[in-house]
Protein backbone atom coordinates (compact mmCIF):
# COMPACT_ATOMS: atom_id res chain seq x y z
CA UNK A 1 0.00 0.00 0.00
CA UNK A 2 3.08 2.31 1.11
CA UNK A 3 4.83 1.78 -2.28
CA UNK A 4 1.23 2.36 -4.58
CA UNK A 5 0.94 5.79 -2.24
CA UNK A 6 4.22 6.63 -3.22
CA UNK A 7 3.52 5.56 -7.30
CA UNK A 8 0.48 7.92 -7.07
CA UNK A 9 1.74 10.87 -5.53
CA UNK A 10 5.00 10.43 -8.35
CA UNK A 11 2.13 10.57 -11.26
CA UNK A 12 0.48 13.55 -9.68
CA UNK A 13 3.97 15.32 -8.86
CA UNK A 14 4.89 15.07 -12.92
CA UNK A 15 1.51 15.64 -14.00
CA UNK A 16 1.70 18.81 -11.80
CA UNK A 17 4.56 19.86 -12.94
CA UNK A 18 4.54 19.49 -16.51
CA UNK A 19 0.92 21.23 -16.67
CA UNK A 20 2.95 23.97 -14.22
CA UNK A 21 5.49 24.03 -17.23
CA UNK A 22 3.01 24.82 -19.83
CA UNK A 23 1.61 27.78 -18.12
CA UNK A 24 4.20 29.42 -16.77
CA UNK A 25 6.80 29.15 -20.13
CA UNK A 26 3.54 30.40 -21.76
CA UNK A 27 3.23 33.50 -19.15
CA UNK A 28 7.02 33.83 -19.84
CA UNK A 29 6.68 34.14 -23.41
CA UNK A 30 3.53 36.33 -23.39
CA UNK A 31 6.04 38.46 -21.01
CA UNK A 32 8.78 38.51 -23.76
CA UNK A 33 11.26 36.96 -21.65
CA UNK A 34 14.05 35.73 -24.11
CA UNK A 35 14.72 32.10 -24.72
CA UNK A 36 18.39 32.33 -23.29
CA UNK A 37 17.18 33.10 -19.96
CA UNK A 38 13.87 30.98 -19.98
CA UNK A 39 15.73 27.38 -19.65
CA UNK A 40 17.37 28.88 -16.93
CA UNK A 41 14.89 30.37 -14.79
CA UNK A 42 11.26 29.42 -16.11
CA UNK A 43 11.59 26.14 -16.77
CA UNK A 44 13.95 25.35 -14.07
CA UNK A 45 11.62 26.71 -11.79
CA UNK A 46 8.70 24.53 -12.76
CA UNK A 47 10.47 21.68 -13.15
CA UNK A 48 11.56 22.12 -9.02
CA UNK A 49 8.32 22.64 -8.22
CA UNK A 50 7.64 19.03 -7.52
CA UNK A 51 10.99 19.22 -5.20
CA UNK A 52 9.78 22.27 -3.41
CA UNK A 53 6.63 20.90 -2.43
CA UNK A 54 7.95 17.95 -1.29
CA UNK A 55 10.44 19.48 0.61
CA UNK A 56 8.27 21.87 2.19
CA UNK A 57 5.71 19.29 3.09
CA UNK A 58 8.53 16.90 4.66
CA UNK A 59 9.30 19.28 6.52
CA UNK A 60 6.78 20.94 8.24
CA UNK A 61 5.55 17.16 8.66
CA UNK A 62 8.95 16.86 10.82
CA UNK A 63 10.69 15.05 8.53
CA UNK A 64 13.91 16.51 7.44
CA UNK A 65 15.63 14.29 5.88
CA UNK A 66 13.25 13.33 3.68
CA UNK A 67 13.36 17.29 2.43
CA UNK A 68 17.21 17.38 2.09
CA UNK A 69 17.50 14.08 0.66
CA UNK A 70 14.70 15.12 -1.83
CA UNK A 71 17.12 17.73 -3.07
CA UNK A 72 20.36 16.48 -2.31
CA UNK A 73 19.63 13.52 -4.27
CA UNK A 74 17.43 15.30 -7.55
CA UNK A 75 20.59 17.63 -8.15
CA UNK A 76 22.55 14.21 -8.45
CA UNK A 77 20.25 12.24 -10.83
CA UNK A 78 19.95 15.97 -12.46
CA UNK A 79 23.24 15.70 -13.66
CA UNK A 80 23.98 11.98 -13.59
CA UNK A 81 20.83 10.43 -14.47
CA UNK A 82 18.43 13.17 -16.49
CA UNK A 83 21.63 14.82 -17.99
CA UNK A 84 23.16 10.80 -19.13
CA UNK A 85 20.38 10.38 -20.48
CA UNK A 86 19.81 13.55 -22.90
CA UNK A 87 23.53 13.18 -24.37
CA UNK A 88 22.88 9.41 -24.81
CA UNK A 89 20.06 10.17 -27.03
CA UNK A 90 22.14 12.95 -28.98
CA UNK A 91 25.51 14.86 -27.82
CA UNK A 92 24.69 18.71 -26.61
CA UNK A 93 27.44 21.47 -27.65
CA UNK A 94 28.40 23.10 -24.62
CA UNK A 95 27.03 27.39 -24.67
CA UNK A 96 29.09 30.07 -23.38
CA UNK A 97 27.61 30.36 -20.78
CA UNK A 98 27.68 27.13 -19.34
CA UNK A 99 30.84 28.31 -18.40
CA UNK A 100 30.23 31.75 -17.51
CA UNK A 101 27.45 31.83 -15.25
CA UNK A 102 25.07 28.48 -15.25
CA UNK A 103 28.30 26.25 -13.91
CA UNK A 104 29.57 28.69 -11.80
CA UNK A 105 26.52 29.96 -10.03
CA UNK A 106 25.55 26.63 -9.96
CA UNK A 107 29.04 25.10 -7.83
CA UNK A 108 28.94 28.49 -5.99
CA UNK A 109 25.34 27.53 -4.54
CA UNK A 110 26.66 23.86 -3.77
CA UNK A 111 29.43 24.86 -2.03
CA UNK A 112 27.41 27.79 0.08
CA UNK A 113 24.63 24.68 0.79
CA UNK A 114 26.81 22.38 1.82
CA UNK A 115 28.95 25.01 4.09
CA UNK A 116 25.87 26.46 5.95
CA UNK A 117 25.09 22.66 6.64
CA UNK A 118 28.01 21.01 7.28
CA UNK A 119 28.43 24.38 10.16
CA UNK A 120 26.24 22.89 12.76
CA UNK A 121 24.08 20.29 11.09
CA UNK A 122 21.52 22.53 10.08
CA UNK A 123 19.47 25.40 7.81
CA UNK A 124 18.20 28.04 9.62
CA UNK A 125 15.92 30.76 8.25
CA UNK A 126 18.40 33.57 8.06
CA UNK A 127 20.03 31.32 5.65
CA UNK A 128 17.32 30.03 4.05
CA UNK A 129 16.36 33.82 3.74
CA UNK A 130 19.86 34.87 2.54
CA UNK A 131 19.85 31.92 -0.41
CA UNK A 132 16.65 33.13 -1.47
CA UNK A 133 17.95 37.36 -1.94
CA UNK A 134 20.77 35.77 -3.78
CA UNK A 135 18.49 33.80 -6.59
CA UNK A 136 16.65 37.19 -6.59
CA UNK A 137 20.02 38.40 -7.59
CA UNK A 138 21.07 36.23 -10.25
CA UNK A 139 17.78 35.98 -11.89
CA UNK A 140 18.30 40.07 -12.23
CA UNK A 141 21.54 39.24 -13.12
CA UNK A 142 20.28 37.35 -16.19
CA UNK A 143 17.73 39.48 -17.40
CA UNK A 144 19.89 42.33 -16.98
CA UNK A 145 23.18 40.79 -19.61
CA UNK A 146 20.65 39.09 -21.91
CA UNK A 147 20.75 41.12 -25.18
CA UNK A 148 16.76 42.53 -26.08
CA UNK A 149 17.23 41.13 -29.17
CA UNK A 150 16.87 37.60 -28.64
CA UNK A 151 13.56 38.41 -27.32
CA UNK A 152 12.09 37.98 -30.10
CA UNK A 153 13.28 34.23 -30.78
CA UNK A 154 11.26 33.38 -27.57
CA UNK A 155 8.03 32.97 -29.26
CA UNK A 156 9.14 29.70 -31.05
CA UNK A 157 10.17 27.42 -28.22
CA UNK A 158 6.89 26.32 -26.61
CA UNK A 159 3.15 26.11 -27.47
CA UNK A 160 1.57 29.54 -26.20
CA UNK A 161 -1.54 28.95 -24.30
CA UNK A 162 -4.80 31.74 -24.51
CA UNK A 163 -5.50 33.13 -21.07
CA UNK A 164 -7.85 30.85 -20.31
CA UNK A 165 -5.92 27.76 -20.36
CA UNK A 166 -2.92 29.03 -19.14
CA UNK A 167 -4.52 29.83 -15.38
CA UNK A 168 -6.70 26.33 -16.03
CA UNK A 169 -3.00 24.19 -16.31
CA UNK A 170 -2.08 26.80 -13.38
CA UNK A 171 -4.56 26.07 -10.97
CA UNK A 172 -4.64 22.18 -11.90
CA UNK A 173 -0.89 22.14 -11.92
CA UNK A 174 -0.77 23.28 -8.42
CA UNK A 175 -3.46 21.11 -6.72
CA UNK A 176 -2.23 18.28 -8.43
CA UNK A 177 1.65 19.38 -6.83
CA UNK A 178 0.16 19.63 -3.45
CA UNK A 179 -2.13 16.11 -3.62
CA UNK A 180 1.06 14.31 -5.20
CA UNK A 181 3.16 15.62 -2.60
CA UNK A 182 0.79 14.75 0.19
CA UNK A 183 0.59 11.26 -0.89
CA UNK A 184 3.83 10.72 -2.01
CA UNK A 185 5.63 12.07 1.44
CA UNK A 186 3.34 9.66 3.35
CA UNK A 187 3.76 6.67 1.27
CA UNK A 188 7.49 7.04 1.52
CA UNK A 189 7.71 7.43 5.60
CA UNK A 190 5.61 4.37 5.34
CA UNK A 191 7.60 2.50 3.19
CA UNK A 192 10.72 3.31 5.07
CA UNK A 193 9.02 1.99 8.45
CA UNK A 194 8.06 -1.39 6.40
CA UNK A 195 11.52 -1.75 4.61
CA UNK A 196 13.55 -1.02 7.92
CA UNK A 197 15.60 1.86 6.12
CA UNK A 198 16.03 5.18 6.81
CA UNK A 199 13.89 7.93 5.43
CA UNK A 200 17.05 9.55 3.86
CA UNK A 201 17.51 6.65 1.52
CA UNK A 202 13.77 6.45 0.10
CA UNK A 203 13.75 9.99 -0.58
CA UNK A 204 17.39 9.89 -2.08
CA UNK A 205 16.73 6.95 -4.49
CA UNK A 206 13.01 6.37 -5.20
CA UNK A 207 11.59 10.61 -4.21
CA UNK A 208 14.28 11.96 -6.16
CA UNK A 209 14.32 10.10 -9.14
CA UNK A 210 10.62 10.72 -9.39
CA UNK A 211 10.98 14.67 -8.78
CA UNK A 212 13.03 15.05 -11.48
CA UNK A 213 10.91 13.46 -14.35
CA UNK A 214 9.61 16.99 -15.10
CA UNK A 215 13.36 18.01 -15.79
CA UNK A 216 13.98 14.63 -18.08
CA UNK A 217 10.77 15.11 -19.50
CA UNK A 218 11.35 19.35 -20.32
CA UNK A 219 14.56 18.43 -21.88
CA UNK A 220 13.91 15.61 -23.71
CA UNK A 221 11.49 18.22 -25.37
CA UNK A 222 14.27 20.48 -25.69
CA UNK A 223 16.42 18.44 -27.59
CA UNK A 224 13.56 17.00 -30.09
CA UNK A 225 12.91 20.55 -30.85
CA UNK A 226 16.62 21.19 -31.41
CA UNK A 227 17.03 23.51 -28.12
CA UNK A 228 20.02 21.10 -26.70
CA UNK A 229 21.04 24.57 -25.21
CA UNK A 230 17.69 24.99 -23.29
CA UNK A 231 18.15 21.70 -22.08
CA UNK A 232 21.35 21.82 -20.49
CA UNK A 233 20.51 25.70 -18.99
CA UNK A 234 17.36 23.37 -17.66
CA UNK A 235 19.44 20.96 -15.74
CA UNK A 236 21.94 23.80 -14.42
CA UNK A 237 19.50 25.98 -13.42
CA UNK A 238 17.11 23.16 -11.78
CA UNK A 239 20.07 22.68 -9.20
CA UNK A 240 20.59 26.04 -8.66
CA UNK A 241 16.63 26.30 -8.23
CA UNK A 242 16.47 22.96 -6.20
CA UNK A 243 19.16 24.50 -3.70
CA UNK A 244 18.51 28.12 -3.48
CA UNK A 245 14.52 28.08 -3.79
CA UNK A 246 14.13 24.81 -2.72
CA UNK A 247 15.97 25.01 0.27
CA UNK A 248 15.76 28.42 0.85
CA UNK A 249 12.34 28.81 1.23
CA UNK A 250 11.86 25.61 3.22
CA UNK A 251 14.12 26.28 5.76
CA UNK A 252 12.52 29.90 5.68
CA UNK A 253 8.84 28.38 6.67
CA UNK A 254 10.51 25.46 9.06
CA UNK A 255 14.72 25.14 9.82
CA UNK A 256 16.09 22.10 9.16
CA UNK A 257 18.15 19.98 11.08
CA UNK A 258 20.03 16.94 9.81
CA UNK A 259 19.00 14.21 10.89
CA UNK A 260 21.18 11.21 9.23
CA UNK A 261 24.61 12.27 9.09
CA UNK A 262 25.52 10.23 6.06
CA UNK A 263 23.73 13.11 3.92
CA UNK A 264 26.90 15.54 4.58
CA UNK A 265 30.02 12.33 4.87
CA UNK A 266 28.16 10.79 1.69
CA UNK A 267 25.33 12.30 -0.45
CA UNK A 268 26.92 15.77 -0.32
CA UNK A 269 29.95 14.93 -1.82
CA UNK A 270 28.78 12.75 -4.51
CA UNK A 271 26.73 16.35 -5.59
CA UNK A 272 29.71 18.09 -5.12
CA UNK A 273 31.85 15.68 -7.26
CA UNK A 274 29.15 14.67 -9.88
CA UNK A 275 29.04 18.84 -10.33
CA UNK A 276 32.81 18.66 -10.76
CA UNK A 277 32.64 15.79 -13.17
CA UNK A 278 30.57 17.30 -16.07
CA UNK A 279 32.93 20.53 -16.18
CA UNK A 280 35.63 18.18 -16.70
CA UNK A 281 33.72 15.87 -19.05
CA UNK A 282 33.00 18.80 -21.00
CA UNK A 283 36.54 18.66 -22.01
CA UNK A 284 37.22 15.39 -23.02
CA UNK A 285 37.42 15.32 -25.74
CA UNK A 286 38.33 18.71 -26.67
CA UNK A 287 35.51 20.10 -28.30
CA UNK A 288 33.41 21.56 -25.34
CA UNK A 289 30.96 18.76 -26.04
CA UNK A 290 28.66 16.39 -23.96
CA UNK A 291 28.93 13.25 -26.30
CA UNK A 292 27.25 9.45 -25.39
CA UNK A 293 30.60 8.53 -24.21
CA UNK A 294 30.07 11.07 -20.99
CA UNK A 295 26.70 9.83 -20.53
CA UNK A 296 27.36 6.61 -20.37
CA UNK A 297 30.09 7.57 -17.57
CA UNK A 298 27.49 9.63 -15.97
CA UNK A 299 24.76 6.98 -15.91
CA UNK A 300 27.05 4.85 -14.88
CA UNK A 301 28.15 6.20 -12.25
CA UNK A 302 24.63 7.15 -11.11
CA UNK A 303 23.74 3.35 -11.25
CA UNK A 304 26.55 2.75 -8.66
CA UNK A 305 25.67 5.53 -6.23
CA UNK A 306 21.99 3.85 -6.09
CA UNK A 307 23.71 0.58 -5.67
CA UNK A 308 25.91 1.71 -2.80
CA UNK A 309 22.93 2.96 -1.18
CA UNK A 310 20.98 -0.19 -1.22
CA UNK A 311 23.64 -2.31 -0.84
Amino acid sequence: MAFFAIIVGLVLLIKGGDWLLKSSVSLSLNLSIPKAVIGMTVVSFATSAPELIVSIQSAIAGYSDIALGNVVGSNIANLSFVLAITVIITPIAVPKSFFKTDWPMMMFSTLLFIGMIAFDNRLSSIEGLIMVLLLFSFIYYLLKKTPEGVIEAASDEFELLNRFNTIKYLIAGGFALWLGSETLVKGAVSLASEMGVSERIISISIISVGTSIPELSASIIAIIRKEKAISLGNLIGSNVFNILAVMGVTSIIKPIEVQDLNLISNDFVWMFLISILVLLLVFVPKDKRLNRLNGIILLGLYVYFIYGLLG
